[in-house]
C-alpha cells in the first residue's frame, strides 16, 4: 500500500512487503555433516559442517524435479523443523547440468556483505558437488550462477498440489 502525500515524496518500502513469506522444512540442522534430502535418506557425509540450516519449501517442485530447496538463516533449527520465513533472495546453481535454486530465507532481510558470503559458499559447494557428481557417474555442468530475486525463483518452481 502506498500512503499519498502532500510532499511529493514517496515513503521508502517495506522489505516485507516485497520478500515472500514460505514455509521450509529442516532437513539438514546448521552444523550438521550428514546431507539428507527431503524424504529423509542420507545423500552424503560432508567434511565441512553445513553453514546454515538448509532444507526445502514442500509447495513447489523446482526444475530438477526435487522439492524446491531452501536456506533458512539464523540459529540452529532441529532436523524436521517447520518454520514460516520470508525469501529474501536465490542462488541459482547448477547441479549436473540442471538448474537448481536455492531459496535464502530467514527472518530479517540479508545485507550484502552476507550475501558475498553466501555466493562465496555456494560457489565452493558447486566445485564439491562437481565431485560427488563425478563419483556418482552424474555427468553435467556444475556453477553457482549468483544472486536472483526468490520471485524469479518461485515463478520458474511447480506448485505442488496438497501441499
Amino acid at each position: 500500500m502506498t500512503e499519498s502525500n502532500t510532499t511529493g515524496i514517496k515513503p521508502p518500502e517495506n522489505p516485507y512487503e516485497k520478500a515472500p513469506l514460505v514455509e521450509v522444512v529442516v532437513e539438514v540442522p546448521r552444523g550438521s555433516f550428514l546431507k539428507r534430502g527431503s524424504a529423509g535418506a542420507l545423500d552424503y557425509v560432508s567434511p565441512v559442517p553445513c553453514p546454515f540450516n538448509y532444507g526445502s519449501v514442500p509447495a513447489f517442485t523446482g526444475l530438477d524435479g526435487d522439492l524446491l530447496d531452501a536456506v533458512v538463516l539464523g540459529p540452529r533449527l532441529p532436523r524436521g523443523a517447520r518454520v514460516q520465513v520470508r525469501a529474501w533472495g536465490a542462488v541459482e546453481l547448477i547441479d549436473a547440468g540442471r538448474r537448481d535454486d536455492k531459496l535464502i530465507c530467514g527472518c530479517v532481510p540479508v545485507p550484502p556483505w552476507k550475501r558475498r558470503l553466501i555466493l562465496l559458499f555456494f560457489i565452493v559447494y558447486a566445485k564439491a558437488k562437481s565431485l560427488i557428481n563425478l563419483v556418482k557417474g552424474n555427468q553435467g555442468r556444475n556453477s553457482c550462477e549468483g544472486w536472483r530475486e526468490a520471485a524469479s525463483a518461485l515463478a520458474k518452481a511447480s506448485p505442488r498440489p496438497n501441499s
